[in-house]
């Protein structure tokens, strides 16, 4: 049995629910179950009762939920003394924290890597896919997120881990936003307020030539700014996802799909980062397409 199992265990035990559980340890709740489903084989006989509103614990699982909590704080002692016995500093990953990306994904990753790591000091560092990549190349970061397609300094490692779908947003009082879809043709008829390239060339020219013949201002804005500047500008659209959308700014798909932002963990392949190896070597990151990330 693993102290991840464990602590697989523990989170299902205090929130009494699969779905909360696997909502908090950042995994699916299918892959949560089989754990658990492991466990109870192992030990041999049933830890949970599981019911439609959630589980209980058995007496059987009383129990394994305090000698799980003990092992769980005295492995996270042996690891905090042991270091400090050698001398060794606190273990720490510096995390690329990518402009505009989904906020789960970074927290997945900072709680995944305090779970394979405890104690370790998650230190995050913003900065746009171009900036990731510059501070990967020069050991500023350890893991960097970034939007791809990219190119990549050399010997870095780069595992996509999530999508999610780019649409049109647009103000409540623009025209396009009486429909439910956006045409190519409607979308190349308006003015688009876009990101600067230079934050992310090879994605910006992908979109661009998915896109086509698209009538980019010569205005450019961070993520973080193209929402605001809709309001400014509200004859103009710009592109994102419909985390962005709310009461003054609408989302609108694009007719057929064509635009997708992909996101992807890009490391050096010469790291010999501790939290990071935890993190990423066994068993490695997971591609997804949905909220989760499985490791």
């Amino acid at each position: 049995m693993e102290l991840r199992q464990m602590r697989y265990y523990v989170a299902v035990a205090e929130e009494l629910h699969f779905g909360r559980a696997a909502a908090h340890l950042h995994i699916s709740t299918p892959t949560l179950s089989q754990q658990i489903k492991q466990v109870e084989r192992e030990i041999g006989t049933p830890l949970l009762i599981r019911h439609s509103r959630g589980v209980e614990l058995t007496v059987a699982g009383k129990v394994f939920l305090d000698h799980a909590t003990c092992t769980i704080a005295a492995a996270e002692r042996a690891l905090t003394e042991t270091r400090r016995t050698a001398g060794l500093g606190e273990p720490q990953l510096r995390l690329g924290l990518l402009n505009g990306v989904p906020g789960w994904l970074p927290a997945a990753l900072e709680n995944l890597a305090s779970q394979r790591s405890p104690g370790c000091k998650i230190t995050p560092v913003a900065g746009t896919t171009a900036e990731q990549l510059a501070m990967l190349a020069s050991g500023d970061v350890d893991l960097a997120l970034i939007r791809t397609p990219a190119t990549l300094p050399t010997a870095t490692t780069v595992k996509h881990l999530a999508e999610e779908e780019l649409g049109v947003l647009l103000t409540a009082t623009h025209p396009l936003a009486a429909g439910t879809e956006i045409t190519l043709a409607q979308l190349r008829a308006h003015e688009l307020i876009w990101i600067n390239r230079a934050a992310a060339p090879d994605f910006y020219d992908d979109a661009i030539h998915r896109l086509g013949g698209l009538r980019i201002s010569p205005t450019t804005m961070s993520h973080s700014q193209l929402r605001s500047a809709l309001l400014v500008r509200r004859d103009a659209i710009t592109l994102g996802s419909r985390r962005a959308a709310d009461d003054d700014v609408l989302w609108r798909p694009i007719e057929g799909s064509p635009l997708h932002a992909r996101y992807a963990a890009a490391w050096r392949t010469d790291s010999r980062n501790p939290v990071l190896h935890a993190l990423l070597v066994s068993p490695g990151l997971t591609p997804v397409r949905k909220r989760v990330v499985d490791l």
